[in-house]
């Protein structure tokens, strides 16, 4: 008996079927499905909702696009339980598979073995530690594709240090600056022009969003280098992680960053090849 935990996108139409064919498949098999209330309520399932935590789950299958990815590998916090990401979104870099291929999918992830019949992906996360300039409590956190360090208000730029193994780089002026991760390489970083990296490698990336300053362009540092970045500015800053702020920051305020210890892990059928990931989802060499 294998225990699947479904983490979903609220409003997606699609997504009533995909689960009445996914109970109709966990009962035949003897698997255990459950969701949590909020995502069980919101799609009409109350008999799956329950409290139990995605970590007890043997796989967490996640219906939507890399939102919904991302939810899922924030719910697990680390664990090292797999995510099976059904593409019911656009762009889909994180998801997996087809709505039709999940059964399909499931059956020979539950009959299979690893490495042979599927292989796990291990990708990079970052560590992120906030020291406050006051000396209260330090704050740590997980993000899987980057931390955002920006502007609270319209119009106005914010100034940060980036400090690279304990030596000042550089004071940035600009509406913030974005740390991510090679997975992270082609979410917000790329939209503020900065590179596209393999997720195979294990890497810092520091993009700048909108530089008023002559030096504009990402860094790309080697894992094993310190970075830490302060407010130096009087403004207010909003750090914000995979999308969702987190914390306001204020002039001394320190946040570090470093590869995490835990990585994300996803299932896949296939060895992915990113060039031709990147070239499907952008179009590329259509005519």
């Amino acid at each position: 008996m294998k225990s699947i935990f479904v983490v979903s996108h609220h409003t997606r139409g699609e997504i009533a079927q995909l689960l009445v064919d996914l109970e109709a498949w966990c009962a035949k098999h003897g698997h255990q499905l459950w969701m949590l209330p909020a995502d069980a309520i919101a799609r009409g399932c109350e008999h799956l909702a329950s409290e139990r935590a995605a970590m007890d789950a043997d796989i967490v299958l996640s219906l939507g696009g890399d939102g919904t990815v991302l939810r899922a590998v924030h719910l697990l916090d680390g664990a090292p339980v797999p995510i099976l990401g059904v593409n019911v979104g656009t762009l889909g870099y994180l998801t997996e598979i087809e709505p039709s291929e999940c059964i399909s999918s499931l059956q020979r992830w539950s009959e299979g073995r690893q490495d042979k019949d599927f292989i796990i992906d291990k990708r990079m996360m970052l560590s992120v530690l906030l020291k406050r300039a006051d000396g209260s409590t330090d704050l740590s956190w997980r993000a899987l594709n980057e931390a955002v360090l920006e502007k609270q208000q319209s119009g106005h730029t914010v100034w940060l240090d980036v400090v690279i193994n304990s030596e000042l780089f550089a004071t940035y002026s600009a509406d913030g600056l974005i740390v991510s991760t090679p997975t992270g390489s082609t979410a917000y970083s790329m939209s503020a022009r900065g590179p596209v990296v393999s997720p195979r490698h294990r890497a810092l990336l520091v993009t700048p969003v909108s530089p008023h300053m002559l030096f504009d362009r990402a860094l790309v540092l080697d894992p094993h280098e310190s970075l830490l970045i302060e407010v130096v500015g009087t403004r207010p800053v909003d750090m914000a992680l995979d999308g969702r702020k987190v914390m306001s920051l204020t002039q001394g305020d320190v946040v570090s960053f470093a590869p995490d210890t835990c990585t994300a892990e996803f299932l896949r059928f296939k060895t992915p090849k990113f060039h031709q990931i990147v070239r499907t989802k952008f179009g590329l060499g259509d005519d």
